[in-house]
C-alpha cells in the first residue's frame, strides 16, 4: 500500500491542466463495444480506474492500440464470448464499478452479459436496480447462475419502450442508453440523468450512426438501428479536477491559472465555491484563481445560513462535496453541507477534525463546517484515503496544514487522478510517494 508524504505550508503558483474526464472515459470505452469498426478515443486519462477497464476489454478480445499520449484505438470485432463467461472475466469485474457499464453494449450487441456486484468507493449503498430495472423493460430477463454467485441476463431482441426511471443514475442512464440503441423500435427515457460526460456518450453515438434526440435534457428518445459504425471521440477535461483544482488555489494558491476547462460544461461548480467566498475570473477558456487572505461564506438573502447540497446535474456534484468541506475550514463564516446521495461520504471529516477543523457532524448526510478564516492553520497528520474524492481533500487540507503530513491508501486517489502529485509539485507542493 503505497503512501504520500507532504510537507505542508507550502504556497502553489503557476498553470495546470485538467485531464480527460474519468466518468466520460468509463462510458465511451464500453460504447466502442457496440461495432465491429475501429473506434478513436482522444483525451483519456492515465487513470487506474480507467486503465483495468482498457485491460479487460484487451482480455475479452477487443484490438486496443495506443495511437499517441491520452490517444488510444479500440475495435471490437472478435470478442472471446467463452472468456466473458469465465470466473476470471466475472472476478475482474467484481474489483472494477466501471466494468457494469459493459453491460449494455454486451447485451445489445451478444444478446447477453454476465453480472455481479462491482467494485469501487465504499461510500455506502450505490445499487444497481436502474441499470437492470431498465433492461427488464426493455425486454430482458435475469437468471442466477447457481454457486456462482452471478446473474445471466439475456435477451433475444430488445424492443424500444417507453420507462420512467426511479432515479437519475447516471450509469443507469449510460448502460440503457448503450441497451437501447440496438432495440428494435423507439425508446424514450424520462427521469433520464443529463450530466455532460452523458451528452457527449450520446453525441459520440449518434456520430457512431444512432438515432439519439433530447440530447442534455432528462427526456432522451432512441430510434433503433442495426448497426454501428466507427468514430473519433474527444473525451471533455475532467469537471471534478477542475474541482478540486480550485478547491486547492483557494487553500494554498497564489495564483493559480486552470487552462482549457470546457466553461460551459462546469455547470454550477465554480458558483458553488463562489459561495465560500473564492474569487474565479474567467479567462477564455481558463479560470484564475488568485491568491486570498481571506474569503468569507455567503448567507441567503435572508441571512439564514448557507447550505450546500448535492443534486442530479444541473445541480452540484457529490463528487466536490468533500472539497468544498475542506475549503470551508478556513473560510469567514459557517455553512451546512447536505449530502444527499451516499450515507457514507461524510465520515472522512473525522480526520479533519483530528488536524483541527472544526466541523460538527450531525448524521451521514449532514456536516457544519464553521471556518477558521485562517486564525487556526490546519495542522498535519496521519491519515488514510477512504474513496477517490475523500483522498484529494485530504491531500488538499495536508497541503495547506502546519508540518509533514501522511496519506496511506493512495490507490484510491490514483483510480481518479493522473500523476497528481508531479503535477502539484510542478506548482511548488511538496509531495513524495513512498
Amino acid at each position: 500500500m503505497a503512501s504520500f508524504i507532504i510537507e505542508g505550508g507550502h504556497l502553489l503558483q503557476g498553470t495546470i491542466t485538467p485531464q480527460g474526464a474519468k466518468n466520460e472515459a468509463l462510458q465511451v470505452i464500453c460504447a466502442s463495444l457496440l461495432t465491429e469498426e475501429e473506434v478513436i478515443i482522444r483525451n483519456i486519462p492515465n487513470i487506474r480506474d480507467v486503465n483495468n477497464l482498457i485491460q479487460l476489454l484487451r482480455d475479452i478480445g477487443v484490438k486496443v492500440a495506443k495511437k499517441e499520449e491520452h490517444t488510444y484505438s479500440f475495435q471490437a470485432d472478435e470478442l472471446n464470448l467463452d472468456y466473458l463467461e469465465s470466473d476470471e472475466f466475472v472476478q475482474k469485474c467484481a474489483a472494477l464499478r466501471g466494468s457494469v457499464l459493459m453491460i449494455g453494449p454486451l447485451l445489445a450487441r451478444m444478446g447477453k452479459a454476465i453480472i455481479t456486484k462491482p467494485g469501487g468507493d465504499k461510500i455506502g449503498r450505490r445499487r444497481l436496480d436502474t441499470h437492470f430495472l431498465g433492461f427488464e423493460k426493455l425486454g430482458a430477463t435475469f437468471n442466477r447462475v447457481e454457486g456462482r454467485d452471478v446473474y445471466e441476463i439475456s435477451a433475444k431482441k430488445l424492443k424500444g419502450t417507453y420507462m420512467l426511471l426511479d432515479e437519475a443514475s447516471v450509469t443507469g442512464t449510460a448502460n440503457i442508453i448503450m441497451a437501447a440503441v440496438f432495440a428494435k423500435g423507439t425508446t424514450t427515457i424520462y427521469n433520464a440523468a443529463c450530466e455532460p460526460y452523458l451528452q457527449q456518450l450520446c453525441k459520440m453515438l449518434n456520430n457512431m450512426g444512432a438515432h439519439i434526440s433530447g440530447i442534455a435534457s432528462n427526456l432522451l428518445t432512441i430510434e433503433g438501428v442495426n448497426s454501428l459504425h466507427g468514430t473519433d471521440h474527444q473525451i471533455l477535461p475532467d469537471m471534478i479536477e477542475v474541482g478540486s483544482f480550485i478547491g486547492m488555489a483557494a487553500m494554498c494558491g497564489d495564483g493559480i491559472r486552470i487552462k482549457n476547462v470546457s466553461i460551459e460544461n462546469l455547470g454550477i461548480i465554480p458558483d458553488a465555491f463562489r459561495r465560500l467566498g473564492v474569487k474565479i475570473k474567467v479567462e477564455g477558456d481558463d479560470l484564475w484563481v488568485p491568491r486570498q487572505k481571506h474569503y468569507e461564506i455567503q448567507s441567503f438573502i435572508d441571512g439564514t445560513i448557507m447550505t450546500l447540497a448535492d443534486a442530479p446535474w444541473p445541480g452540484l456534484t457529490p463528487d466536490l462535496l468533500s472539497v468544498l468541506i475542506v475549503v470551508a475550514t478556513q473560510a469567514r463564516g459557517s455553512v451546512l453541507f447536505h449530502q444527499k446521495m451516499f450515507e457514507s461520504r461524510l465520515f472522512f471529516v473525522d480526520k479533519l477534525i483530528d488536524m483541527g477543523a472544526q466541523i460538527i457532524l450531525c448524521d451521514p448526510h449532514r456536516a457544519v463546517v464553521v471556518g477558521h478564516d485562517r486564525k487556526i492553520t490546519l495542522r498535519g497528520g496521519r491519515m488514510s484515503s477512504p474513496d477517490i474524492r475523500a483522498g484529494i481533500a485530504l491531500l488538499i487540507a495536508a497541503m495547506s496544514a502546519n508540518g509533514i503530513s501522511r496519506i496511506d491508501n493512495i490507490e484510491q486517489i490514483d483510480r481518479g487522478y493522473e500523476d497528481i502529485e508531479a503535477r502539484l509539485n510542478a506548482l511548488g507542493a511538496k509531495i513524495t510517494r513512498n
